[in-house]
């Protein structure tokens, strides 16, 4: 029995169903016959059912928040007035339960976490419906800060289920500001820059720190250096007691140094409020005095915050950070338990499929510094970005993949253009990066097998898959289920979009 490729199959099984065929063959032949017809033409019926709509066109869910933008995202996704009289900070592309963003399916909108659920094999895969059940593994956002936003942690996944646990038994609705665990799901992150992007992410050294502390005059600055300068067997004493009553179980093993890291920002975080213009004054004198550049930056990063949240010490927990600075396509990764805080930028984001926030100042936002606090990772370390192994960049000519040491999610970056000109931002990665990043050619390596959003962030893109092909324009974009095999992005070279567009594709790693 004769195979034929799939194009062509429909028109094969006109020819083997017709009253002559198989009336010769033996009766198990026959049945044999049968039931393969039978097998292709459902496969064939369900292909057609597919190509009706294989791609689904999804919205965005709309996050607005003090420190987001009047402009920037508005103008990304032609949003009308209404929705710029508030600050937009964020936009969701999701299937968390309590975000989900809506999909067109023959012309009605459904929540995505809806489609996915009846038809998880489809929409998101066997392997991934198997491995993390019928969701959506991550939560991918655009985000854009013009103000310091929460220093904050996420927690690893037993972290998140006793505290989602405990936080349901207390009887705190899902949706109360004052929750802290969302769903019991672990959460890292990563962020591709598509414009100077600055955050504060981890702890640097404790000489770093120690720099930029000792030239402040403020008691709480001073106490975070007697913190640093703390012994092992400090902790018995009055001076750090209640630091670390704090501390986690784990602590028992923790080195030295930890501790007092640990014991540094505890003192940050917990001390009162202070004389707004006394910590502006001394910020900025001590800017004064820095010599090295990554320190400027700190001191830069810690005055921002100083005056978003006029007295809040927590800015000062900055200077013990790794200041980051990403230009557009750079990115840096963020495991769990890592503390950070987002500047100033625009960013593509994508993370595990979690809400799961602890924050511990320089917010509006509900605080929660006893579990941030267990959630920490004390550890001194540079940045994940691609000079780190944990964290895959390749680049083509025009697209960059960004592969994190996760299971559930990858990030490309890409542009077309009709004439073939060569992107800039591929350029600047293969220098900063030289060999610390993989050159690839031929077949665009996008997984094949899981669930992807395709998002045109500027100009137009065609996204052609298996069995569909749509021109986005900037700010549209479409869900491509798991079922639709393979899909690559493509310049619009018919007239229907402008000659040039960049755009964003999530999806899992397999």
């Amino acid at each position: 029995m004769a195979h034929c490729n799939h194009r062509c199959v429909a028109v094969e099984i006109t020819s083997q169903s017709s009253p002559e065929c198989g009336k010769n063959l033996p009766m198990w032949a026959q049945a044999c016959e049968f039931a393969y017809n039978m097998h292709v033409c459902a496969s064939a019926e369900k292909r057609q059912v597919r190509r009706e709509q294989a791609v689904y066109a999804i919205r965005p869910v709309p996050k607005h928040y003090a420190w987001g933008s009047h402009r920037t995202l508005q103008h990304v996704f032609h949003l009308d007035e209404h929705e710029t009289q508030q600050p937009l900070a964020e936009m969701w592309f999701s299937g968390h339960a309590q975000s989900p963003s809506p999909i067109m399916v023959d012309g009605v909108e459904q929540p995505l976490t809806s489609m996915i659920e009846r038809n998880p094999i489809d929409m998101v895969g066997r392997r991934g419906s198997e491995e993390f059940g019928p969701v959506l593994p991550y939560l991918f956002k655009l985000i854009c800060a013009t103000e310091p936003l929460s220093l904050q942690v996420h927690p690893v996944a037993f972290q998140a289920r006793a505290g989602f646990n405990e936080e349901n038994r207390a009887g705190i609705p899902l949706n109360a500001p004052e929750r802290s665990f969302k769903d019991i799901n672990a959460k890292s992150e990563m962020v591709v820059a598509l414009e100077p992007f600055l955050a504060a992410v981890g702890f640097s050294t404790r000489t770093f720190a120690l720099r930029n502390l000792e030239l402040l005059r403020l008691p709480v600055a001073q106490r975070m250096v007697e913190a640093l300068n703390s012994t092992a067997t400090q902790s018995a004493g009055e001076s750090f007691v209640m630091a670390d009553e704090m501390m986690p179980i784990a602590s028992a093993v923790w080195s030295p140094a930890r501790k007092r890291l640990f014991r540094a920002f505890h003192a940050a975080i917990t001390a009162q409020e202070t004389d707004p213009q006394e910590l502006l004054d001394d910020l900025q004198h001590a800017r004064s005095l820095t010599e090295h550049t990554r320190n400027d930056l700190a001191f830069d990063f810690a005055i921002r915050a100083a005056k978003a949240f006029p007295g809040d010490t927590s800015s000062l927990a900055l200077l013990m950070m790794n200041p980051v600075r990403l230009e557009e396509g750079q990115s840096v990764f963020l495991p769990t338990g890592t503390p950070h805080a987002y500047i100033y930028g625009t960013a593509a984001e994508i993370m595990t499929n979690s809400d799961n926030v602890l924050r511990a100042g320089l917010t509006v936002k509900h605080k929660d510094i006893v579990n941030l606090l267990q959630c920490l990772d004390c550890r001194t370390s540079t940045p994940v970005d691609p000079s780190n192994s944990q964290i895959a960049t390749m680049l083509m000519r025009d697209l960059a993949f960004y592969k994190p040491n996760v299971s559930e999610y990858m990030l490309a970056y890409g542009q077309v253009d009709v004439q073939h000109e060569p992107w800039p931002v591929i350029n600047a990665l293969a220098k900063r990066y030289d060999s610390l990043v993989r050159q690839i050619s031929g077949h665009t390596p996008f997984p094949h097998s899981g669930p992807r959003v395709v998002v045109c962030t500027q100009g137009s893109v065609q996204v052609i898959s298996e069995a569909d092909s749509r021109v986005l324009h900037q700010g549209d974009a479409v869900f491509v289920p798991a079922s639709d095999g393979w899909a690559h992005v493509e310049a619009v070279i018919d007239g229907e979009g402008e000659p040039q567009g960049k755009y964003l594709v999530a999806s899992t790693p397999f």
